[in-house]
């Protein structure tokens, strides 16, 4: 994006870190750059509506239904909010964007890859993140996290109540993914302290003139 801004785009299974990553990169942008800080889906008062219904446990939501939904959600957020803080110079931090829904709806729920990209294409038209950071854990420990944080159950989402052998083709696909896009994605080790994978991705930036 050069001098119009750059989309930074945090993605991963649940449980990898990414939140906390997105809050300490935020941290160190803020001390030179104007930045904005989105999750997906949400951001957008329409998006987070949609957040809601998605991430909802008590309903069962048909695979198609739920990929255009996640894309309906991207499109609000795209043109409302990334795209004129893009134009306006801004630093944009996402958790989670378009990889995620290659990876989950695409690979995980088996819909045809060319019918996942038509829909990502509509929802963000010609936007292309900067760079995308791969937090990469292993299925365990990503777990376990999330047990901590939330219990053996309770309070988990509709998502996060997906069975083991869920996370195990979510990472997978992952780095899928990250070998089709060496140019934009970027993996990182997401298992050592939180502070060590920061300085990783701080580096990365600092190699591609970002930062």
């Amino acid at each position: 994006m050069g001098a119009k801004g750059a989309l930074i785009v945090f993605e991963g299974g649940d449980g990898c870190g990414k939140t906390t990553q997105v809050q300490l990169l935020a941290e160190r942008l803020t001390k030179h750059h104007q930045i904005l800080l989105m999750r997906e889906p949400g951001g957008t008062d329409v998006s987070e509506a949609i957040r809601a219904i998605l991430l909802n446990p008590k309903l069962s939501i048909k695979p198609e239904a739920e990929l255009l939904l996640f894309a309906a959600s991207r499109a609000q957020l795209v043109r409302e909010r990334i795209i004129p803080a893009l134009e306006a110079g801004l630093f944009v931090i996402c958790d989670r964007f378009v990889e995620s829904t290659m990876v989950y709806q695409g690979i995980a729920r088996y819909i045809d890859l060319q019918a996942v990209e038509a829909v990502n294409k509509l929802a963000l038209g010609a936007l292309v993140p900067t760079v995308t950071f791969l937090l990469n854990v292993p299925c365990q420990i990503s777990r376990q996290r999330i047990v901590l944080r939330n219990g053996a159950d309770l309070g988990l989402d509709r998502m996060e109540r997906e069975d083991f052998s869920f996370d195990g083709t979510i990472q997978n696909g992952y780095l899928e993914l990250a070998k089709k896009y060496p140019d934009r994605m970027v993996v990182v080790d997401g298992t050592p302290d939180p502070k060590v994978v920061s300085d990783t991705i701080w580096g990365h930036l600092k190699a591609k003139g970002l930062v």
